[in-house]
């Protein structure tokens, strides 16, 4: 039964799936596409609210190095994903990378946990846009009726028909190609940078330099705390961490490293790339990079605007601006929210349907979910069912009721991928790589201990809410997907054992 359970699939095997014509994505994508779709999903509402909120609460000025530190973890696990997305240029990421060295079971255990993500990132998202649409309609004084508005402090039937809306549409527009995808995202993306740019420039005229003293503000203690909104290691061990001081600058990087989580997405598309061997690396890359930088002068300016301890948490660079006698950059910056968004969106809602498409093709999932539509070549099965259901669910679930996105799951996909690159190296030395990691395993082993480190000072809740979802992982791959899979009835086939007949569902 390990045998079963950790059986691995040939990396061979897995790009011959990608050329039957029924299975196959169309090629489409380049680098620049690429860095577009890694921009557009990891800068998000991140930008105009955590750089502050973080800057009053854990590091004061220092937040800037907080943006280091998060980047330089993200860039370790980039260059694990850059070397498996170049070298197994197929959908499902980090999920495709474990099949491939880890096993099954560990497969479908980190398909399972990218599903579940995705699928409520797109839903937060979704409710967040349409809190800020709902804002500049306001302004505008405009309202939508109460039983079509946001369900937070809804009394009676209501749903959120911009949430709903945006998702159905953004849905549309993957069914109808990748290409037409990435030249909405580039537009989006276009505006935003811009928003962003501007912000940055225009603040840069209103910074004082007495408010970055101290730029490393004197360490405080955080009070010891207990039960399941305490972090893990809290519980574990009885260690604290401290805000301001230099600890206070990892503190805050443990906080603004979720600004990040988005670049892995970049990986789900590696099937769709026409050179993925050049541009896979160049995309997850470079998106980092850019990201890294806007965070930082972003952090530089709001600190610099206004002192850290007169900084609000709801929207802090937006109020820096009032604070300074400009308030319409407020609606600004609402807007910009509001552009970047909707990529946002689109492109966690892209993750999930790759990752979705490439469970069914081996089969751990309903093989119907599997064919492309036959003229746009897209996943339009998977894309038009996760749609609806994310839909529906953005519509009539409040954000304060929303379960926070699984960040434990993003980093335990890091560490999946990071011991997958170890273990490839050795098990198959002999596979083209197009990029290299450097210092294998030393920096592989970096990352998965500060991805690890990470996890720890996630809320024990959130790693209760990890392991029922698994649990429930377990339960659905024991009843269907291991009978179902692909590559054991394949194996079955080849050892001459008896077995069930392939039947529709391993067509």
């Amino acid at each position: 039964m390990t045998n079963t359970l950790f059986r691995t699939k040939k990396v061979e095997q897995s790009i011959r799936d990608t050329e039957e014509p029924e299975h196959a994505l169309k090629k489409s994508l380049s680098a620049l596409d690429l860095t577009v779709f890694g921009v557009g999903v990891i800068i998000g509402t991140g930008i105009f609210v955590l750089t502050g909120t973080v800057a009053k609460n854990n590091a004061g000025p220092a937040v800037a190095l907080s943006f280091v530190v998060a980047g330089v973890v993200c860039a370790l696990a980039a260059l694990c994903y850059a070397e498996f997305a170049s070298t197994v240029p197929v959908a499902g990421s980090a999920y495709t990378f474990s099949y491939a060295s880890l096993g099954e079971l560990p497969a479908w255990i980190i398909g399972w946990d990218l599903v579940l993500e995705f699928a409520l990132g797109t839903a937060v998202v979704a409710v967040g846009w349409s809190g800020y649409i709902h804002s500049l309609l306001d302004n505008a004084g405009w309202q939508l009726p109460a039983a079509l508005g946001t369900r937070d402090g809804a009394e009676g039937f209501g749903f959120d028909i911009l949430a709903a809306v945006l998702v159905l549409v953004l849905t549309g527009i993957l069914v109808l190609g990748m290409k037409l995808s990435a030249r909405v995202t580039s537009v989006v993306v276009a505006i935003k940078v811009i928003v962003v740019l501007v912000v940055i420039i225009a603040g840069a005229f209103f910074v004082t330099a007495d408010n970055y003293d101290p730029f490393i503000p004197k360490a405080q203690p955080v009070p010891a705390g207990d039960g399941l909104h305490s972090p893990l290691i809290q519980l574990m061990f009885g260690w604290a961490p401290s805000n301001f001081g230099v600890m206070g600058i990892f503190t805050a990087a443990s906080v603004v490293f979720f600004a990040f989580i988005g670049f892995d997405i970049v990986a789900t598309a590696a099937e769709e790339t026409r050179n993925p061997q050049r541009d896979m690396p160049r995309g997850i890359l470079g998106s980092l990079f850019i990201c890294t930088a806007l965070y930082v002068a972003v952090s530089i300016v709001v600190t610099g605007m206004q002192h850290y301890t007169m900084l609000s948490v709801d929207a802090p660079l937006a109020d820096a601006f009032k604070a300074t006698g400009h308030p319409w950059f407020a609606g600004f910056i609402s807007f910009g929210a509001a552009i970047g968004l909707t990529v946002v969106c689109m492109i966690l809602l892209l993750g999930q349907t790759r990752v979705f498409f490439a469970m069914s093709r081996d089969g751990l999932l309903p093989r119907f979910f599997s064919r492309v539509h036959p003229r746009f070549r897209t996943p339009h099965r998977p894309t038009i069912l996760l749609g609806v259901i994310i839909a529906v669910v953005a519509g009539f679930t409040p954000l304060s009721e929303l379960a926070e996105l699984v960040n434990i799951g993003t980093l335990f996909a890091f560490v999946i991928v990071a011991l997958s690159v170890i273990i490839l190296r050795r098990t198959r030395p002999d596979l083209p790589r197009a990029f290299r990691m450097p210092w294998v395993p030393f920096l592989p082993i970096l990352s998965v201990a500060a991805s690890l480190w990470l996890m720890l000072n996630l809320p024990a809740e959130t790693w209760l809410r990890f392991g029922l979802w698994m649990v429930l992982g377990f339960v659905f791959y024991f009843l269907y997907s291991r009978s179902h899979s692909r590559l054991g009835r394949e194996e079955e086939a080849d050892s001459g054992r008896p077995g069930k007949p392939p039947g529709p569902a391993f067509r």
